[in-house]
């Protein structure tokens, strides 16, 4: 036999002891942890079969009930009654408020954070319209942006337009449509145009020209351009 394959043989014959060895060491390992093994198991099951019963026997009725409970605040709310919506009325009906008590965690009850966010911000009462319109969550890409543009109008309402211009540039990118975006970007060049930015002003109506040619907002955007143009050139002089 070569004296190379000599060699060959011996490291196979060393790699398959070091196997061997591997798995009677976590054959001891199992052996002498066995008991915290099977209770972390136990607890990991646990703690699925937990969360699948609270979805199923506890969120999901509650969510039936909350939107039992919601349809009619809806129809107040695209009527434009926001106060009904809110606070209810007297013919049943418990108002968004009382809705996001009872079912707050439920997804029907998230939704009910919107629409009084929304509802209290048409109103004027802009600080309650933040408190529920930030602590909204939701994987709806649509939704989100709402939010965002509604909480953008809210702190424009009250004094604080520079967080505001980042809400609408995050809202008009993330909704990215001819009916919503240039909106939310002429609110966002506005501002900039109150505050001096001519560049930003340059900027945002050029997003609106380029990107959004079909919006009605397309043409208005090319008089923002180059009224910013000459009060950029009347500054250098």
């Amino acid at each position: 036999m070569s004296s190379k394959k000599k060699q060959a043989e011996l490291r196979e014959e060393k790699d398959w002891e070091k196997i061997d060895a591997a798995v009677h060491e976590s054959e001891h390992f199992i052996e002498k942890y066995q008991k915290q093994l099977l209770i972390g198991i136990g607890v990991v099951v646990l703690i699925v079969c937990g969360y699948l019963a609270y979805q199923q026997f506890y969120l999901e009725p509650k969510n039936e009930e909350a939107q039992a409970a919601l349809f009619k605040g809806e129809q107040y709310y695209r009527m434009g009654q926001d106060s009904l919506a809110i606070f209810g009325d007297a013919a049943g009906y418990v108002g968004f408020e009382s809705i996001i008590d009872q079912y707050g965690s439920t997804k029907t009850g998230k939704l009910a954070k919107l629409y009084a966010g929304i509802g209290y911000a048409n109103m004027g009462n802009y600080e309650k319209a933040l408190d529920y319109l930030k602590s909204y969550n939701s994987g709806d890409k649509i939704l989100s942006q709402l939010v965002n543009g509604t909480i953008g109008d809210c702190l424009d309402n009250t004094g604080k337009s520079d967080e505001a211009v980042s809400y609408y540039i995050k809202a008009a990118k993330g909704v990215d449509n001819i009916s919503q975006s240039p909106i939310l970007y002429k609110k966002a060049g506005l501002i900039y145009r109150a505050q001096g930015k001519y560049d930003k002003v340059i900027e945002t109506f050029t997003t609106i020209k380029n990107q959004y040619v079909q919006s009605p907002l397309a043409g208005e955007a090319e008089r923002y351009i180059e009224e910013a143009k000459l009060m950029q050139s009347g500054e250098a002089k």
